[in-house]
């Protein structure tokens, strides 16, 4: 009887391939230099030598020269608000932005209300990407200072890199109250939409950018991503092209076109797009899977095992990425390999089906029977590879002789899977080893009312007739295997055998005629075949059948006598 058979399971990940953009940081306000506002000379306990001369050395372009002086100064005990915000200034020119943290801290603890000085701690730590600590310094800066727009426009990015996209609307509408029209905050919002799921809002925002800039590589870049996210891929395609005419190293727009390319089954070109992303950032495990499974796809799997080990060697504890690899090595056959592979995804994950599957499968094929029946026991009810799981299970089984765990499985198959037709035949195959014929024959002829051509479920009444002497019946069912183009020895075999139980010996001559068509040697055939030319009254014929048939099976002769059973 046969069994279903399943290939590896092929569970690539979608390729993550585009990232949605942040807008760019604020600068302080007042970066310009020149005689500077009136704290940069005077403050209220008077004024300060070592400011005035640090002013002149930066205005000579020798900006560690003034750093010096004015540090000179506080040692000195010049702890002035000016003093600090005069080191801020220089230190961010400098892109120190630590000590510009350090310097600006200063100047706030000295003095709380400053006008700007939160605003410009905010922004140093905005460069630094202390996301949380620059937007309490921006909310701060904006107490002191409601107005202050470019305050609310670097709240708004702080909070988008926070992932807060509902107050970073809010931060950026304020500002779009005060000045409108203004690309960078109207970009900064479309983002902040788009982070919050409101793609069709941030869709029409990015095209009111490219209206007025449609070279804005930046907008291209999230257009590409939102799309992706809307699976629009016509639209990811068209976006990434204008894309890649603008920069042709895009790395989203290569990602973007990748992505099209998987979502049209395109894996030609989605191997080419992969490969130029790899080119382009070696070092990223996302880019080497997805070339990984672009390859595997178009059954390229040399250069897909070699994708999949530079990801692994890049992150180690992805079990999708063993996973994918040990498909590669059993899909060509390197089943040893291929089973570590699946050893080291089941360590890092071992309630992952289709690594349980998979190992099972190549178990099986190195003769591990037991072993990959404990593991196809693990796969959860609730998965898609629970069935075939429980089907590989009974047949394990059953080849084994376990009848009634094979039963059990068979069964568990069918409270699923009501019409599931092999799984009825197994079982079928099962009761029948178990010698309850009732429930084999019940199960037999429910699949041939799922499939009324089935050949093995009217191969397994007939063998079920056969052993009951239902001869009429038994003859039936041979005949219809014949009528549906089977023709194989067996069956002839047996519908010689038949017929001649049923004493008609011509047809039976015939049958077994016709096996040995399909198997000269077949002994048991020659030696039936003799019986019956001596029942015709062909004595020599019968004579030459029992000499071949001793010739080629010798342990015939002890039932030379009598017809051969079936």
């Amino acid at each position: 009887m046969s069994s279903v058979n399943r290939n590896p399971v092929d569970l690539g990940a979608s390729p993550r391939l585009a990232v949605v953009g942040k807008p760019g940081s604020v600068k302080p306000m007042g970066s310009k230099t020149g005689n500077g506002s009136a704290e940069n000379a005077e403050e209220k306990g008077g004024r300060s030598r070592s400011l005035a001369t640090a002013v002149a050395l930066h205005l000579e372009g020798k900006p560690e020269e003034a750093l010096r002086e004015l540090r000179r100064a506080v040692e000195r005990g010049e702890n002035k608000p000016a003093i600090f915000s005069a080191m801020g200034h220089i230190l961010y020119e400098l892109q120190r932005y630590q000590e510009g943290v350090e310097a600006y801290s200063q100047l706030v603890e000295l003095e709380p209300h400053h006008r700007s000085g939160y605003f410009k701690l905010a922004v140093c730590l905005e460069k630094l990407g202390r996301w949380d600590e620059a937007a309490a310094n921006f909310r701060k800066a904006l107490q002191i200072a409601p107005g202050n727009s470019e305050a609310q426009l670097g709240l708004g990015i702080c909070l988008l890199h926070l992932e807060n996209s509902e107050q970073a609307l809010e931060a950026f509408d304020q500002h779009l109250s005060q000045q409108p029209e203004q690309p960078e905050v109207l970009f900064g919002k479309a983002v902040a939409l788009q982070q919050a799921g409101r793609l069709d809002e941030a869709s029409a925002l990015y095209h009111r950018l490219l209206e007025r800039n449609p070279h804005s590589e930046e907008s291209l870049a999230n257009m590409v991503a939102l799309e992706i996210a809307r699976k629009d891929y016509d639209a990811v395609r068209d976006y990434s092209e204008k894309l890649l005419s603008l920069r042709p190293h895009s790395q989203a727009a290569l990602a973007g076109l990748a992505t099209s390319a998987f979502a049209a089954a395109d894996f030609e070109a989605a191997s080419k797009f992969c490969a130029k992303l790899v080119d382009l950032v070696p070092d990223s495990f996302e880019n080497w899977f997805n070339l990984g499974v672009a390859y595997q796809k178009i059954g390229n799997y040399q250069e897909a095992t070699q994708a999949y080990t530079r990801a692994t060697e890049l992150r180690p504890d992805s079990a999708q990425s063993h996973l994918n690899l040990g498909v590669t090595f059993q899909e060509t056959g390197a089943l040893d390999r291929a089973r570590e592979a699946y050893e080291k995804a089941l360590k890092l994950d071992d309630h992952l089906p289709a690594v349980l599957w998979n190992l099972a499968l190549v178990l099986e094929q190195q003769g591990n029977y037991e072993q990959a029946e404990q593991l196809y026991s693990r796969i959860p009810d609730k998965d898609p590879e629970w069935d075939d799981a429980q089907f590989r299970m009974g047949y394990l089984r059953l080849q084994r002789g376990d009848y009634a765990g094979s039963i059990q499985a068979f069964e568990g198959c069918l409270k699923k899977r009501k019409d599931w037709p092999e799984a009825r035949l197994n079982a079928g195959i099962a009761y029948w080893k178990m010698d309850d014929s009732k429930s084999a024959r019940k199960a037999f002829e429910d699949v041939l009312g799922l499939r009324p051509d089935s050949v093995d479920a009217l191969r397994g009444l007939a063998a079920l007739s056969l052993a009951q002497q239902d001869y009429n019946q038994a003859f039936s069912l041979h005949k219809k295997l014949l009528d549906l183009g089977e023709r194989s020895a067996e069956l002839y075999y047996n519908a010689g055998l038949i017929a001649q139980k049923r004493s008609e010996m011509q047809d039976a001559a015939k049958y077994y005629e016709q096996a040995l068509q399909q198997q000269p040697q077949f002994a048991e055939a020659l030696l039936n075949l003799g019986h019956v030319r001596k029942a015709l009254g062909q004595e020599e014929e019968a004579r030459n059948c029992w000499r071949k048939a001793v010739e080629a099976k010798p342990e015939l002769a002890e039932t030379y006598f009598e017809p051969a059973a079936q």
